[in-house]
């Protein structure tokens, strides 16, 4: 289980990547950036950027943007 860290402390280096090999599996199984950050503390941001850093494929948006026209 990932710990929760103190905002405003930077995360760099080693701590960085061993807190992205936490998470990447996490989200690869289906969990949300948006409850990741809510879990550690972090922002949604900080997470994201945790994520692409560690080249995980991030999921789209989700939903059908387009709607079927009607007849």
């Amino acid at each position: 289980m990932t710990r929760t860290l103190s905002r405003g402390t930077r995360v760099t280096g080693a701590e960085r990547t061993k807190l992205a090999a936490e998470l990447a599996p996490r989200y690869a199984a289906g969990e949300s950036i948006r409850d990741l950050a809510a879990e550690t503390g972090r922002s949604y941001g900080f997470i994201y950027n945790v994520l692409k850093e560690a080249g995980v494929p991030l999921r789209g948006r989700g939903g059908n943007t387009r709607r079927k026209k009607s007849s």
